[in-house]
């Protein structure tokens, strides 16, 4: 990062782009869910981060100001073409676990949180990409993604409460796998006296 008062030369800010190029892809993948699509998003951001270099403000995480570049192209794309309905969406075997988990099981459970993240809305989706796989402070991903602090607190809780939701539900199925209720057979009163 450049000292208070430089300004970042272009080819720091393409050391910083190479060193970042992976986390910004992923995070590409988190907003449009395409690979194509994350891939346009990454470049695009590239040349953004060359072009706009003297926009940096130094002193401040440069992987924060090149995430609200990505961010800032994802909406401009959105505002372009109003609405990405049913494009190539990616699918969520394709988020499985690294191979070097050591058991099928706890690779099963990654698959299985990744798919539950996945089916979140947009908005909470993004903040719980940014708080706690990128490690962003709420601060940070407020002001990445343009709103007001207590909105990412919102959508984290949002998040929080539906994920928990989720996996009570696993826990309740493989607790309960099969429901069978049974009924006493029903009595007939004898109407016969005697």
């Amino acid at each position: 990062m450049p000292p208070e008062g430089k300004t970042i030369t272009s080819s720091e800010v393409r050391h910083h782009l190479a060193a970042h190029l992976e986390r910004l892809w992923r995070y590409g993948m988190v907003l449009s869910r395409n690979r194509d699509v994350a891939e346009e998003l990454v470049q695009t951001t590239c040349v953004r981060a060359l072009e706009r270099s003297a926009q940096f403000t130094p002193g401040t995480r440069i992987d924060r100001w090149l995430f609200t570049l990505l961010h800032s192209v994802w909406i401009n794309d959105l505002r372009a073409q109003r609405v990405r309905l049913g494009q190539g969406f990616v699918d969520c075997d394709e988020l499985i676990a690294a191979d070097n988990r050591s058991h099928e099981e706890d690779r099963m459970q990654y698959q299985q949180v990744m798919q539950r993240v996945g089916r979140l809305p947009e908005a909470q989706r993004n903040a719980v990409f940014l708080v706690y796989v990128e490690g962003f402070t709420y601060q940070e991903a407020a002001d990445t993604l343009s709103v007001p602090i207590g909105t990412i607190m919102s959508r984290l809780a949002a998040a929080r409460a539906t994920l928990s939701r989720a996996v009570r539900m696993v826990r309740w199925r493989c607790a309960f796998p099969v429901r069978i209720i049974m009924r006493p057979p029903r009595c007939r009163a004898n109407s016969a006296t005697g």
